[in-house]
């Protein structure tokens, strides 16, 4: 039955809707504005429906890559972003972006069609036939499964209220091709959909939590406050400012927090990070958790002595590594609001010695980085490719940053500034590969404002296609691959055979020639100087441009900055 049939049959004696427009009236009620996917069976009609009353659809070549632009959505908005897949091969491929939304803490849901339920349940082999809503549950926050099209409206409003609600995660939502196609009465289908009233409520923490950090971090010698992604989420950030300047203390932001509060600020130490890990006595974390990227709070990356402030929307992440003398569960907003409250004039303050110790340890970085950067190297390596794209950056300052890769992620997290709140989308948590072009789309999609994705060549492989999805929607993305030929690096030899080595790519590619085929704009850029000119001319016509950054071959190292990760090099 069309979908069109579908939804008069019976007229004139009885109105009725099918499943199809009762998710599309469902998320419109509850506020959303776009959907990114990829159409099939049996959901092409969904998209249909949503385009024709409103909700823009925003269709990619991949799964995964539409699940990591609504991941990204759901950071950059605050509201859930909406990933819509088709059945089995396209929910699997759609999982590894649920399971990093839910690790990374983005809001986000993913909507699945599925097969007939009763042949599946009995494996009698259906079209596509999985148990989608079983194989999602350990990789998200919440799964849902509707039965009935009378259901949508709350399965709906039940996803969304799972995916904001406490610390945000990946939901997923499971809607049986049967469900989809089905009606029920008019009257009945507007009844049944509904607006999550409050969908995030505030968490506000006790005072008596509120009142013991504070007492720690009048207790400091060499306090400093370390701000996670989950500090940018949640849009705190004049609290956040406020309480950082009145303290005097100073603070790291992690990578995705970064531009919170702007890099230049006085009070960051991200210049002797390594300093204050290993010297901090009390350590104040907000919307950050003591995971590897932390080095889980272990000696010899922190002093053992160090006494930890812990801000967060969910009791379980305490002492998840280290015993937490001064637990603070709640929203950060609501958190650092009451900080503030709290706070009495001159309570903190920051002894001189350990500014003296922070301000020289960042002197002496600063100069080792300028050297880096200012140094002849032909061909390019990642320092000085870098620095021509900071010097660009540095006046388009509205410009959103995703930064993708293993040495390109881990000199673009020290060589490109921010100075603004939620600008830099990064692999995060789980430190996935492919999430760069779909997180550009959704920056660019969802703001409006210019993006400049800087990636590795091996990284841009995952979703590399996705240039096209970019050049159909004259989205304003500018894409710089660091081309050095190679999974790391690309000098690698094999000696035992003809085969190229395990970390070798062509060097050769011309990846600029690709975004050409679609309508795009392809750069080559040999130089700094190059590479600079061409960045300005791409972000001053605001169209789709790719370019090509030739990387020294022999530039990088194995696993970037996690070489102790790995079993051989450890």
């Amino acid at each position: 039955m069309s979908l069109n049939v579908a939804r008069t049959v019976g007229q004139p004696q009885e109105a009725v809707t099918d499943g199809f427009t009762l998710v599309v009236d469902a998320l419109r009620a509850n506020g959303v504005e776009k959907i990114y996917g990829v159409v099939g069976i049996p959901v092409t009609d969904l998209a249909r429906v949503a385009q024709a009353e409103g909700i823009r659809y925003i269709g990619f070549r991949h799964e995964q890559a539409a699940g990591h632009a609504a991941a990204a959505a759901g950071f950059l908005t605050g509201r859930p972003g909406i990933c819509l897949t088709v059945s089995a091969p396209g929910f699997l491929n759609g999982l590894v972006a649920l399971a990093n939304a839910t690790t990374n803490c983005f809001p986000m849901i993913q909507i699945s069609g599925s097969s007939e339920r009763t042949i599946v349940d009995l494996q009698q082999g259906d079209y596509e036939e999985l148990d989608q809503l079983n194989a999602a549950k350990p990789f998200a926050k919440a799964a849902f499964r509707v039965d009935r099209p009378e259901d949508i409206g709350l399965g709906v409003a039940r996803a969304i209220r799972a995916a904001v609600s406490g610390r945000p995660g990946g939901v997923y939502l499971d809607l049986p091709a049967a469900v989809l196609g089905a009606t029920v009465p008019a009257e009945v289908a507007q009844a049944s959909v509904f607006q999550a009233v409050d969908p995030a409520p505030a968490m506000i923490p006790a005072p008596e939590s509120v009142a013991r950090a504070l007492d720690l971090l009048t207790q400091a010698e060499r306090p400093l406050i370390v701000l996670g992604k989950g500090a940018a989420y949640a849009r705190a950030d004049e609290a956040i400012l406020s309480f950082v300047e009145t303290t005097g203390i100073p603070f790291l932001p992690m990578s995705m927090a970064k531009g919170l509060l702007p890099d230049d600020h006085p009070q960051s130490a991200a210049a002797a990070r390594s300093l204050v890990l290993g010297q901090a006595d009390v350590v104040m974390l907000v919307g950050a958790r003591l995971n590897w990227l932390l080095a889980h709070g272990q000696p010899p990356r922190w002093s053992a002595a160090a006494r930890f402030i812990q801000v967060d929307a969910d009791p379980v992440e305490i002492d998840s590594n280290r015993p937490i003398e001064a637990p603070v569960i709640g929203d950060i907003a609501s958190a650092m609001a009451a900080f503030t409250d709290a706070l009495r004039p001159g309570q903190v303050t920051v002894p001189d010695a350990w500014w003296q110790a922070i301000r020289g340890r960042t002197e002496q970085n600063v100069a080792k980085m300028h050297a880096r950067l200012t140094a002849d190297a032909t061909p390019m390596n990642f320092s000085t490719a870098l620095r021509a794209i900071r010097d660009v950056l540095d006046g388009h300052r509205e410009a959103y940053l995703v930064n993708e890769g293993a040495n390109t992620l881990d000199f673009g997290r020290d060589i490109l500034p921010m100075y603004r709140p939620r600008h830099r989308l990064d692999s995060g948590t789980w430190g996935v590969m492919g999430v760069g072009m779909g997180y550009a789309i959704a920056a660019a999609v969802e703001s409006g404002d210019p993006v400049v994705a800087v990636v590795g060549d091996s990284a841009f492989g995952f979703s590399g296609m996705e240039i096209e999805t970019i050049c159909r929607y004259r989205l304003p993305v500018v894409i710089v691959v660091f081309n050095n030929g190679g999974v790391y690096k690309g000098d690698e030899v094999n000696t035992h055979s003809a085969d190229p080595a395990p970390t070798v790519l062509l060097h050769s590619s011309r990846y600029d020639k690709l975004i050409t085929a679609f309508g795009g704009t392809g750069y080559q850029a040999d130089t700094p100087d190059e590479l600079g000119h061409e960045l300005r001319a791409a972000l001053k016509t605001g169209e789709p441009t790719l370019i090509n950054a030739v990387i020294d071959p022999a530039a990088g190292t194995e696993s970037g900055h996690l070489t102790s990760l790995n079993p051989r090099t450890h």
